[in-house]
């Protein structure tokens, strides 16, 4: 059983991104090595039983637990990027991951994987199984300040889609930013978004992801591998839209993002965030210029704006920038018994 894990275990680094884990797994596992694009080796990573395992020993109790998150370093698709990464939760592996690839940003520069200067910005460019994005690191005095990314193409898939919850009915939107997901207010279902209500959000965003998913309420137009609704983004708005001086908006709203099987984003959610703006656009409530103040259902924060307008195919959408940082909080190297009648690890909600 110990050739399950590399010779001397398997080392990881760990941080958090408005609270929200993210445990890096930087030395590339033989199965997710060797040519082809990063979202192939999703595919590969999905159907190997080896990388599953490993998947559940790092992210399962009692060395995880059922909100963890995490990422396996793989090489990138080409010499464009810096590096790629499959994004993993307790249930599978992500197509995309707004906090893991701020993370990344702040890890590849503290760890000197990217030369930065001690004053400045360096991108950090990263292929993930929905595109490439780039992360911007940001540093003063030799620390990293935060990171902005810049997220593939996102733009708002449906509209006023019924669902049928234990809650009653409602009406939702489907947006992608580099994942699909169903945004609704949570007034809509009775709830706010706050800590007192994070049982109830979590049993009705499950239901909603569960009947879009169940109707094929969410299909990507061009690549089958990113269609399904990965997560329900519950809103609220924190205070009225200000307009600037200049003339640009800023919008405050709170959100909190059920993901996966019922996992719950401590962040704003980076790519859920891409998905918001992205259905701001299309109401004509955000624009060029405009700002988006996220917070989550702990009170961190990202900031997002659009940064340009493009079209896919016949499609309007936008390219979103989201602004966060992240911190390191350990690192580890972790190991097995072969006695341990607990492998890989168990999952408790």
């Amino acid at each position: 059983m110990t050739a399950l894990l590399p010779a001397g275990g398997i080392r990881t680094v760990d941080y958090h991104t408005g609270g929200e884990p993210f445990r890096i797994v930087a030395d590339v596992l033989p199965e997710l090595d060797g040519p082809g694009t990063v979202a192939a080796r999703r595919i590969r990573a999905m159907e190997s039983d080896r990388v599953q395992w490993v998947r559940r020993f790092l992210c399962h109790e009692p060395r995880g637990h059922a909100d963890m998150y995490g990422g396996f370093l793989t090489p990138p698709d080409d010499d464009g990027a810096h590096l790629g990464v499959l994004f993993w939760h307790k249930d599978g592996f992500s197509t995309a991951c707004g906090h893991g690839t701020i993370a990344l940003g702040a890890w590849a520069v503290q760890s000197g994987r990217v030369p930065a200067s001690e004053d400045g910005e360096v991108d950090v460019v990263v292929d993930v199984p929905s595109g490439r994005v780039t992360a911007t690191v940001r540093t003063v005095a030799g620390r990293v300040e935060d990171v902005r990314f810049t997220n593939v193409a996102s733009y708002a898939l449906a509209r006023d889609v019924a669902v049928s919850t234990a809650r009653g009915a409602v009406s939702v939107d489907i947006g992608y930013g580099g994942a699909m997901y169903a945004v609704l207010p949570a007034a809509a279902v009775g709830l706010l978004v706050r800590p007192e209500d994070y049982s109830d959000l979590i049993t009705t965003g499950r239901q909603i992801r569960d009947a879009l998913n169940a109707a094929q309420a969410a299909e990507h137009p061009d690549d089958p591998r990113l269609s399904g609704v990965y997560g329900t983004i519950f809103t609220q708005e924190s205070e009225p839209a200000v307009r600037t001086p200049g003339g640009s908006r800023i919008l405050h709203q709170r959100n909190i993002t059920v993901f996966a099987d019922g996992e719950v984003d401590r962040s704003p959610c980076g790519s859920g965030t891409s998905a918001r703006v992205a259905l701001l656009a299309d109401s004509g409530e955000m624009g060029l210029g405009d700002l988006l103040v996220h917070d989550s259902v702990v009170g961190s924060r990202f900031q997002a704006r659009i940064v340009e307008r493009t079209m896919l195919g016949s499609r309007p959408a936008v390219v979103p920038e989201v602004v966060g940082t992240a911190y390191p909080t350990g690192t580890s190297t972790f190991t097995l018994d072969d006695r341990d009648p607990l492998l890989p690890g168990f999952v408790l909600r």
